[in-house]
Parts: structure tokens; C-alpha cells; sequence
């Protein structure tokens, strides 16, 4: 059984680091269209906790998670795994 890394999005929620595909800014207008369909599919999880959201990881299984956390800071979480 291979062991998976999980990375910590903020919280105390975690994602397993090898099903990201991408991390974006959430500043962008197709970012914040992108969260409002996810919404509207119900596949948005959203790991803010009622912070401002500052990041966006688009998983492999379609889903689309917000973090409170910088995208700079989950960049290195991720580059450590």
C-alpha cells in the first residue's frame, strides 16, 4: 500500500496532494465563474471557514476547493510533498 501526502488547505482541512491538477488565484473573473458553476453542480467544497477566499485547487475528480490560504503558501505545501 503506497502511503499518500496530504497537504493541509487551511482550517484543518487537507487534500491529498497528488489529486490537484491546478492552483489559481481567486481574484480572476473565469476563477470566480468557475466557483459559481462548481456551486451550482454541487461539486464546490469549500475550506475557507467564512474567510476571505484567496486560492482555488481544481482536483482531478472534478471537484473545485477554496482556500483562505495564499496561493504562494499552498505552492510550497505542494512542492514539499
Amino acid at each position: 500500500m503506497s502511503s499518500s501526502k496530504f497537504i493541509d488547505v487551511g482550517s484543518g482541512n487537507i487534500v491529498q496532494a497528488s489529486r490537484v491538477l491546478c492552483v489559481a488565484a481567486a481574484d480572476s473573473a473565469p476563477i470566480r465563474r468557475l466557483i459559481t458553476d462548481a456551486r451550482d453542480r454541487s461539486v464546490l467544497i469549500d475550506c475557507c471557514a467564512g474567510k476571505k477566499c484567496h486560492s482555488v485547487l481544481i482536483m482531478d475528480s472534478d471537484h473545485i476547493i477554496t482556500s483562505a490560504l495564499e496561493l504562494d503558501e499552498l505552492k510550497t505545501k505542494l512542492e514539499d510533498k
